[in-house]
């Protein structure tokens, strides 16, 4: 090396005759994490580990997702009519009211769904951890997340219906953006700041995230079927008589759905976490603690 040249310098002194030959055997220590490949997000993981934590604590997730849809149904039956909740056609659907009780019945469905969601979101942790699931200890962070959730479930809905109605793929593409967002809500307490929150959380994972939810809207949709069709045929076999037990049916049966599908979310935010921040499930979990 020539006297007075620092290794670096030496090198650039020698660039007219070609490259330095001690970047190629790795004495320039640049960064190379821009040369890893990117983590997975699992999909086929998250998805089985959701049907899992279902079927394995399958009384307790439904008492936690029963109870604020069988409670939204009322509701709308009680205050907007219950031709809103079975279909059936009746004096209730005429007139022009009609299109805002069934928008009032769309925000009171956001609201318990909100919640159901909110308590969901913990026990899905405790689940994963195989940590005794205590119910009662779910009920106040879901209580203090239920207006934000709720707020920034409307504007998503509102962003998603507007996106759909330009291209089917922006419409998707927004629901997978902020499909994390009442996770963050309940977990971190950011509050309205929710969803940029899922966004800087699904940036580079929307694609996957789209088929987890994807796979998971499949078997949300042959259930919502199924629910309508059989409750349906509770109401039409007694139309008095039949009234309760078809609501009590359609509100058990739409809860398998949502259960699941909150579940699923309560997974990939945790993954997201873990991937982008290093968080592990426990130390998501220990914010309740």
């Amino acid at each position: 090396m020539l006297p007075g040249l620092r290794h670096r310098e030496f090198c650039n002194f020698l660039a007219i005759s070609g490259p330095c030959r001690c970047r190629q055997k790795g004495t320039d220590m640049s960064d190379t994490t821009s040369l890893r490949p990117k983590a997975a997000l699992g999909v086929g993981s998250i998805v089985g580990e959701s049907f899992s934590i279902l079927m394995r604590h399958f009384v307790k997730v439904m008492i936690l997702a029963v109870i604020p849809t069988l409670m939204g149904y009322v509701l709308t039956g009680v205050f907007l009519g219950w031709s809103i909740v079975t279909g059936i056609p009746g004096p209730d659907m005429a007139g022009s009211s009609f299109g805002l009780r069934t928008a009032g019945s769309a925000i009171i469905q956001m609201v318990t769904s909100a919640l159901a969601t909110a308590l969901l979101v913990q026990l899905a942790y405790d689940a994963k951890l195989q940590r005794p699931l205590t119910l009662r200890r779910y009920l106040a962070p879901a209580l203090r997340a239920l207006l934000p959730v709720t707020v920034l479930s409307i504007v998503a809905a509102i962003i998603f219906v507007l996106g759909f109605l330009a291209l089917v793929v922006p419409g998707l593409w927004v629901y997978a953006v902020f499909s994390v967002m009442p996770a963050a809500v309940v977990i971190e307490k950011v509050g309205y700041r929710g969803l940029g929150r899922s966004a800087a959380l699904t940036k580079e994972y929307r694609w996957p995230i789209l088929g987890a939810l994807f796979l998971i809207g499949i078997v949300n949709y042959v259930i919502v079927i199924a629910a309508a069709f059989l409750s349906r045929v509770v109401f039409f076999s007694a139309l008095d008589s039949g009234l309760l037990p078809g609501v009590a049916l359609l509100a058990v049966l739409t809860s398998i759905g949502v259960a699941l599908g909150s579940i699923t979310v309560a997974l990939i935010y945790a993954r997201l976490r873990e991937i982008k921040e290093g968080a592990s499930v426990a130390d998501i979990v220990a914010v309740f603690d």
